[in-house]
């Protein structure tokens, strides 16, 4: 029997991993439609780039990316927050087959389905709300789980809600399904993914949802308990420090959520936490850290911070500085302050040079490797749970449970080994640098152990 070949479609996704999961979501229908997917502008018979616009960095590079795609494929539709951050890509691209928002979905299918028809019409085609056990653009042990889309805040540096609206939770059903089925798949942890995670809900006024006989509230602390449940590593990204934050500290302490937040911070001075319209004091929060070491010692934070911020004085700084040596963070990174098209700050009086801003810059990220490699140094000899992210016979490359994919630091693990990708192991640290740590399985005090977390 004679069949026609697949159409082909490429994807260049770009951005943050909320943006990943949007491009997951536009695969998998694509693929239930019959497309084929394929790597590579030569193979493709069209591409779509899902794109990014919330900094000059990352549009600049949305921009570099359909300049190729038009140059390598000629074939091109544009999707994602660059199409909001900038009105005029028509105009500067003008053999764009589509341009469509970021979440616009059906937009993305239906204009594939117009600019590459299938030569068999497929019935009930409808795009599931659900990814399910869809197209991952993660290895098959982790997953983005997003619980949210938007934001309500008004930072004066930030677009997000111009680009991609105001807060916009998910049921809190449909997020169990999602988690349940991806760990039927063999997910081993989820990664828990919002502009605002601990604000999940608020829009929905905690509604109720009804899941396993029981009917549950669309709500921050519910979600994590439910997600707590299901024997997975389960890791918290961009929570904003809500008081409520402190009630899911003890699922931490106990091992059922991984020991890991993730909250920029941005900045820890009144004056400046105050142009950024960021209600927060650096007083506040240390007390508020410490109190979460309280309840779970092992508890690892992650934050993001903004130097150069217009207004940003030297005695600003050095309080920034000084709150990072209290504070201890485990991980942080830090940006540069550029203006970003229709953000409020941009009119903020007292702008900082360039050369102060990469001053501050390298000042505060050497501290903070000062600070992680102390933090490091101290899990050598002790035994820590690693996942798997790379293997071969003799060297792995793993995570431990402070450490997310892609931002964090890595567990180097040397020596003969029959570990598996998204294996669960329990190792001693025998070396730590600035950033990573690592594992000499040679010098393993008693028999390695795999396992499940099982709870």
């Amino acid at each position: 029997m004679n069949s026609k070949p697949k159409p082909k479609v490429g994807m260049v996704s770009l951005g943050c991993p909320k943006a990943l999961v949007d491009s997951e979501r536009i695969l998998t229908q694509l693929s239930q439609d019959g497309y084929e997917l394929v790597d590579g502008y030569e193979s493709a018979d069209l591409v779509v780039v899902n794109t990014c616009g919330f900094i000059d960095s990352a549009k600049e590079e949305s921009l570099q990316a359909i300049n190729e795609a038009l140059n390598e494929n000629g074939k091109v539709i544009v999707t994602g927050c660059l199409s909001n951050a900038d009105r005029n890509l028509k105009q500067k691209f003008p053999n764009l087959l589509s341009v469509s928002g970021p979440q616009q979905y059906d937009s993305v299918v239906n204009a594939v389905h117009q600019y590459l028809p299938q030569s068999i019409k497929l019935e009930n085609s409808i795009y599931p709300s659900l990814p399910a056990s869809g197209i991952k653009l993660t290895p098959r042990h982790y997953a983005y789980l997003k619980v949210s889309e938007g934001c309500n805040h008004k930072c004066t540096f930030c677009i997000i809600p111009d680009l991609r609206g105001k807060l916009s939770s998910r049921l809190i059903d449909e997020v169990l399904k999602e988690a349940l089925i991806l760990k039927n798949d063999g997910v081993k942890e989820l990664l828990v993914v919002a502009q605002d995670t601990s604000a999940y809900g608020l829009d929905l006024k905690y509604q109720t949802a009804h899941w396993q006989d029981r009917e549950i509230k669309t709500q921050f602390k519910a979600l994590c308990e439910e997600l707590a449940s299901l024997g997975l590593w389960v890791r918290l990204h961009y929570v904003y420090p809500y008081p409520h934050v402190d009630e899911i500290i003890p699922l931490m302490n106990e091992g059922y959520l991984l020991p890991y937040l993730d909250i920029p911070f941005q900045h820890a001075h009144p004056d400046i936490l105050k142009a950024m319209k960021r209600p927060a004091s650096s007083e506040n929060v240390l007390k508020r850290i410490n109190t979460w070491r309280d309840i779970c010692p092992d508890i690892n934070i992650r934050s993001t911070f903004i130097v150069g911020f217009p207004g940003e004085t030297d005695e600003h700084f050095e309080s920034l500085l000084n709150f990072l040596e209290e504070a201890q963070i485990n991980r942080a990174g830090c940006f540069k302050y550029s203006e970003v098209e229709g953000a409020v700050s941009n009119q903020l009086a007292n702008h900082v040079d360039e050369d102060t801003k990469e001053e501050r810059w390298h000042a505060l990220m050497a501290l903070q490797a000062s600070i992680s490699s102390e933090l490091l140094a101290k899990k050598v000899g002790k035994r820590e749970k690693i996942i798997i992210d790379e293997s071969s016979a003799m060297n792995c490359i793993g995570r431990t449970q402070g450490d997310a994919p892609d931002i964090d630091g890595l567990v180097h693990i040397k020596g003969l080994n029959e570990f598996k990708q998204g294996d669960i192991v329990e190792l001693m640290i025998t070396g730590s640098d600035d950033f990573d740590l690592f594992v000499d399985l040679s010098a393993q005090g008693r028999k390695i152990s795999l396992s499940n977390i099982n709870h």
